[in-house]
């Protein structure tokens, strides 16, 4: 099967055809589907490096993957944005460039990128507050979008992020509702601007009721499952242990939970925790009733709207250039009044 007998088929012209295949903004939504459907049912797959001579583009998004132990991409969540994104690229005739590189070469693979021509955009994870990558690509005229936001970024950029100041203050809310005080913060690694977010969301909660977040009680490093174990058994072994935990990933908050466990204390009546879930297809928050009340946001639709609008932005289309996503709040079993425990609350 070739172009010009699937054009046939369809009774389109080779030209139409080929920019439906290729996602041109002139095709319509539903000659795109047609064609496409019609790809599918007879076998056709244009030929990657003769479209990329046509339309002058390399058909290919870049990632670039800093290696790092201690780095917030190395998680589950990044599989999960991966493939919603790669669900965008595969219907809009794009292919996948992962360049995984020392922290010190970061720089250097866009620089390459631009240098080879072997991508027509970039998504930017984990940003910082500041990240001088913003800078470097539009100073390479690289089309980018970021998956998070830069705090205290001057230079205009593309970005698709969760809302996680509202959402952490939401769930501080959630808990001094709920009688809490004691309320310890488990977060990542507030370099990260979603992290710095949160801990500004928690803050900002005790604040509107007169009180103040104890810093002994604040924490921020990498989100692992031992970081949440190890923490709260040092805080439950206090005095003034809390009674509430707020965690930023559920990977930490079964560390969390481990460390509840083996202490003889019941989830959700002695303490009470609430994590934030990127909603992972592969790793569920309980099945019929959640576990963990959760602060919840899908981070392969955010990976979804991430790759389309750089599409946009390459195809010099006019879609919005900043999305931001609200995170849910879900009732789970993690949570309860805080209990009378003969201390001050």
């Amino acid at each position: 099967m070739n172009l010009k007998q699937l054009s046939e088929i369809l009774g389109l012209s080779q030209t139409t055809v080929s920019r439906a295949l290729n996602g041109y903004p002139e095709v319509s939504e539903a000659t795109r589907k047609r064609v496409r459907a019609a790809a599918q049912a007879h076998g056709y797959a244009p030929n990657t490096r003769a479209r990329s001579l046509a339309t002058g583009r390399a058909q290919a998004i870049g990632h670039v993957i800093p290696v790092s132990s201690n780095h917030e991409m190395v998680n589950p969540v990044f599989a999960d944005f991966i493939a919603g994104a790669g669900e965008v690229y595969s219907k809009n005739g794009y292919e996948m460039l992962l360049s995984v590189v020392s922290d010190e070469g970061e720089a250097d693979a866009y620089r390459q990128f631009k240098v080879k021509g072997n991508v027509d955009g970039i998504i930017v994870h984990a940003p910082r507050m500041g990240d001088p990558r913003i800078h470097l690509l539009n100073e390479l005229s690289l089309p980018f979008v970021v998956h998070g936001r830069a705090s205290e970024e001057v230079e205009d950029y593309a970005w698709v992020d969760v809302n996680n100041f509202h959402a952490f203050e939401r769930a501080t809310n959630f808990l001094l509702d709920l009688g809490h005080r004691r309320i310890a913060l488990v977060n990542g690694y507030e370099t990260m601007d979603f992290a710095m977010r949160r801990r500004a969301g928690f803050t900002k909660a005790h604040e509107e009721r007169g009180l103040t977040p104890d810093p002994t009680m604040c924490f921020s490093d990498e989100m692992t499952e031992a970081y949440g174990h190890d923490t709260a058994r040092a805080l439950l072994a206090r005095t003034d242990a809390p009674t509430a935990f707020l965690v930023s990933s559920m990977i930490t908050a079964i560390g969390v939970r481990r460390a509840i466990d083996e202490l003889g204390l019941k989830l959700g009546r002695d303490v009470s925790v609430i994590t934030h879930d990127d909603e992972l297809s592969y790793f569920r928050n309980g099945a019929d009733v959640p576990v963990y009340t959760a602060t919840r946001s899908s981070v392969r639709e955010a990976g979804r709207r991430a790759a389309a609008m750089l599409l946009d932005i390459i195809r010099g289309g006019d879609a919005p250039r900043q999305v931001l996503l609200e995170a849910d709040l879900t009732l789970g079993q993690s949570t309860g009044p805080a209990p009378d425990m003969g201390r001050d609350g």
